[in-house]
């Protein structure tokens, strides 16, 4: 008897494939770093903030450390601290309500839509009421782009200029997207990405980058990323942190940006064959008319008791999934104190039981998405 082989497993996001696509200009790119020595603020670092800004049309773009502190960076830039509260949704990487807590501000945590997952507009009014009713000052929002899709910002945006909120657009997953006809990163007072290497535009170690119109708050965000240091490095004129972006990483970033918009595209591609193909076993998601996503993830939605025995299948036979977010900020342990607005976040508590992501990268020939497509398909059929 012929024993069954298995297929070989498959990666979640294909690296190595986009590696070998960019060549031996990659590793010259980085070997020019380490000729020339200039490892933190390189001439590479400028370029890379130069190019970012052409790509998106932003007026600045300051680089960082990683996504996490290009937010904090902004916090620290407008004074949050304690007494403020910020809003955000739960539905999301602990990041987002990390840096406002560990600003001494209270976040405050609002529901997101069904089916897009991004925050929803029409619960900022009961988070605006519940940080007054706490005896804090409401002073922002957080919005996500989440899994790669911009959120909502024609509702949320009139919301904070009516209440006197500024809007920070969190594009850690979204970045090479767009929001109608603009792309992300010229929206509200900044817009921050990150660049871990999963992200669609990834280094090869941990960045960040801020976007902004304000001349004022790019020229402090420098000055907060290196330790508060003065235009001329004379003195120290605020309390900073250590936030640069590492020149090696600048350089791999210049690289990826030769091939992002092709990537961005072949994403598309993708997320759209596997969405007319599960749409009748599954719930795709749906993309906002007119944008762009950058599908950093590709996350279906399945009844709750059906998720873990398709994940279960779909690992059987060498094809990885992932969760995101098994439990939303909210429930985490270090946050169950944090307030909700309203009554309470069904809708975010719902995706947690529900939501999936199938591998995704612009690499995923059509052999392998047929191959995961008739695994879901196998699967959910029989469930």
């Amino acid at each position: 008897m012929n024993k069954a082989v298995t297929p070989p497993s498959l990666p979640f996001i294909d690296l190595a494939a986009q590696r070998r696509r960019l060549g031996p200009a990659l590793e010259e790119a980085i070997l020019n770093v380490v000729r020339h020595g200039a490892y933190i603020l390189g001439p590479e670092v400028e370029q890379c903030e130069a190019e970012l800004a052409a790509f998106c049309g932003a007026k600045h773009v300051v680089s960082c450390s990683n996504g996490t502190d290009a937010l904090s960076l902004v916090l620290m830039a407008k004074g949050v601290g304690p007494g403020q509260a910020v809003l955000c949704p739960s539905f999301t990487y602990t990041a987002t309500a990390e840096v406002v807590a560990r600003a001494g501000a209270v976040p405050i945590f609002v529901d997101v839509h069904e089916h897009t997952f991004d925050l929803d507009a029409e619960h900022l009014g009961a988070a605006i009421a519940k940080a007054r009713q706490l005896g804090l000052d409401p002073v922002g929002v957080i919005p996500v782009d989440l899994f790669g899709q911009a959120a909502d910002y024609d509702s949320i945006a009139p919301i904070c200029e009516r209440e006197g909120l500024w809007m920070l657009c969190d594009a850690a997953q979204s970045f090479g997207g767009t929001y109608g006809d603009k792309r992300l990163g010229t929206f509200g007072l900044a817009t921050t990405t990150s660049f871990f290497p999963a992200k669609p535009l990834g280094c090869y170690g941990d960045g960040g980058a801020i976007f902004t119109e304000d001349d004022d708050l790019a020229a402090e965000l420098r000055s907060l990323r290196f330790h508060g240091l003065n235009p001329d490095r004379t003195d120290h004129v605020r309390i900073g942190i250590t936030g640069r972006l590492d020149t090696i990483q600048a350089a791999v970033l210049l690289q990826k940006l030769r091939i992002f918009p092709d990537e961005i595209e072949a994403r598309g591609r993708i997320a759209a064959r596997y969405s007319e193909a599960l749409a009748d076993v599954a719930t795709p998601p749906p993309l906002r008319a007119g944008s762009i996503s950058a599908w950093a993830q590709y996350t279906i939605k399945v009844r709750a008791e059906q998720r873990d025995a398709l994940a279960a299948s779909l690992r059987a036979q060498g094809i990885p999934t992932a969760i995101y977010y098994s439990k939303p900020v909210h429930q985490l342990a270090a946050y169950r104190h944090y307030p909700t607005a309203g009554n309470g976040l069904p809708v975010t508590e719902a995706l947690s039981r529900q939501v999936i992501s199938l591998p995704m990268h612009p690499y995923l020939d059509g052999e392998t998405q047929d191959r995961i497509i008739l695994a879901v398909r196998s699967a959910l059929a029989g469930a």
